[in-house]
């Protein structure tokens, strides 16, 4: 029976769930929905019922001490609910249902019918389950984070990629199948791990993964320490990879081939949307009608951005390179006037 005591009236909400074991990969994705929750402090108002899901010899239940006395966390799925002031930077409020477990035992119809009861209790408008698996992917590039959907109509309006996947799934699949043949939008956001360093966890898939979601819905995400924790994650891998011959040469072979197949990628588009990433999280501050940058740091031809606009200007030349461009134009000859009507006559 789904309780729903004390959860308030949710405005355009949005499921997001993750669950650990097989497709969690570094534990990236089950950590993104653990700093949601912790970031803007949800309020767990379910939980499943362990006894119907898990295997306890497979996912025990843990022991632990409060003062003097000893309780037990049972393996389970629980769900959250958050409130989202500002989504998108807009002053809109949007509340996300968080969903954060360990992949069922058994039962998966029951499981995923379970959650898709929650989301039509809570009004859901939307599921995102997030997943990660390991690639071939090497660790100093971009991680890559792939939307897929089995709605043709929704692949085609938030531009995802279609699902085409058949072989064994997890219940990250059998959750968004679930929610296809419900009538209920769903998406799984997939980032790749590199395959040799799997252990989690992996902060940098983390962050690409929150990232997607923040272009997917429209919310802006409190970061936190998770870039500074992405890049000291980088920084030691860099560091075991140099200490061992063989494996930074399969590194490189790796950067080579991803950087030859994502040439292309390298659009106008793709870096419009890491600027205005870069717009909703900078600094709020005195910006209009100023410029990143000085045309004295600036080469020839370099462009400035109006911040107030969002459009490039060229640099104001300086009094240095305004004589010298009267002092070329005093040095060249004096055009011919004949030659010149000479000329217009031909054109005609």
């Amino acid at each position: 029976m789904i309780e729903l005591e004390g959860v308030p009236e949710l405005v355009d909400p949005v499921m997001v769930a993750a669950f650990e074991g097989w497709n969690d990969a570094g534990d990236a994705a089950s950590t993104a929905v653990g700093h949601l929750e912790r970031e803007w402090k949800g309020e767990v108002f379910a939980a499943l019922d362990a006894e119907d899901y898990y295997d306890f010899q497979v996912n025990r239940p843990q022991v632990w001490l409060d003062g003097g006395d000893r309780k037990i966390t049972w393996p389970t799925t629980r769900l959250a609910v958050v409130r989202v002031d500002d989504a998108g930077g807009k002053g809109k409020q949007r509340d996300l249902v968080l969903v954060r477990g360990i992949e069922p035992s058994m039962r998966w119809r029951s499981f995923c019918n379970e959650i898709l009861g929650f989301a039509h209790e809570l009004g859901v408008e939307m599921v995102v389950v997030m997943g990660s698996l390991l690639g071939d992917t090497p660790h100093t590039r971009p991680v890559p984070v792939t939307g897929v959907t089995s709605d043709p109509d929704l692949a085609r309006t938030m531009n995802l990629e279609e699902s085409r996947y058949e072989g064994p799934t997890g219940i990250v699949g059998i959750l968004q199948e679930a929610c296809t043949h419900a009538g209920v939008p769903a998406v799984s956001l997939w980032a790749a791990v590199p395959h040799y360093v799997s252990q989690p966890p992996n902060p940098k898939a983390t962050l690409a993964l929150l990232n997607r979601l923040e272009d997917l819905i429209g919310i802006n995400i409190p970061m936190g320490e998770l870039p500074e924790d992405a890049r000291a994650w980088q920084l030691g891998v860099d560091q075991l990879a140099a200490e061992d011959s063989e494996v930074a040469e399969y590194v490189q072979s790796l950067e080579e081939a991803r950087d030859t197949a994502e040439l292309p990628e390298a659009s106008g588009e793709a870096i419009a949307k890491e600027f205005e990433r870069y717009l909703r999280r900078r600094d709020d501050g005195p910006t209009s009608g100023t410029a990143t940058g000085s045309a004295a740091e600036s080469g020839p031809g370099t462009y400035l951005r109006d911040t107030s606009t969002g459009r490039n200007r060229a640099p104001k030349p300086s009094a240095k390179d305004e004589d010298a461009e009267q002092k070329e134009q005093q040095e060249q000859p004096e055009q011919d006037p004949k030659r010149e009507s000479s000329d217009d006559s031909d054109d005609d």
